[in-house]
């Protein structure tokens, strides 16, 4: 019986995930703090170099980004940030059509069938890479910044380097707008 006791006290951490399932909050997901990170150009990495499949089967690479901005969401269908703030950034892409700007989801857990679902029940038009099978696109991505939840947005410049993430559930569209057009306008 002492043992039984003991394997119980050490379950009773202080661990987050573990104090939202005592609290029946069990999320399934590591929730992150709302951060916004602008990198000035002079303190930017290396490129992100990538290549992935998207939810219809095509072949995306960074090389095919290059020259233009790229918002690069990581997300997954049973997220619930990632549900809420699907129609921000939606609005943004929306925004920017017609702009040097390029948007790309990364999804991290569903298969393309559930991906292509989401996009439809949630109005998303841009594509998303299909990352579940062998994570190698958020690997690019964690080489160079941190990807420290689920979601996480990226602001990549023209070069391919990371201008900006967001950590967490964006709150606003133009929180995301700004960014964009601070990138945008930085000269090529």
């Amino acid at each position: 019986m002492p043992i039984f006791a003991a394997v119980l006290v050490g379950c009773s951490s202080n661990d987050n995930l573990a104090e939202q399932y005592r609290d029946g909050n069990a999320k399934g997901y590591i929730s992150g703090d709302f951060q916004v990170v602008e990198i000035a150009e002079a303190d930017r990495g290396e490129p992100v170099t990538f290549d992935g499949t998207t939810e219809t089967g095509e072949r995306v690479t960074s090389d095919g980004f290059r020259g233009g901005i790229l918002v690069v969401n990581f997300w997954y269908a049973a997220c619930g940030p990632c549900i809420v703030e699907a129609p921000l950034l939606e609005e943004v892409w929306q925004d920017y059509q017609g702009e040097d700007v390029e948007f790309l989801g990364v999804n991290t857990y569903d298969q393309p069938a559930t991906a292509l679902s989401f996009a439809r029940d949630n109005n998303i038009t841009y594509p998303s890479v299909i990352d579940v099978n062998n994570g190698k696109v958020k690997l690019a991505f964690a080489e160079v910044t941190p990807i420290q939840a689920t979601p996480t947005t990226l602001v990549l410049d023209r070069e391919g380097r990371v201008a900006a993430r967001i950590i967490g559930q964006l709150a606003s569209a133009s929180i995301l707008s700004t960014l964009v057009a601070d990138t945008l306008g930085e000269s090529p």
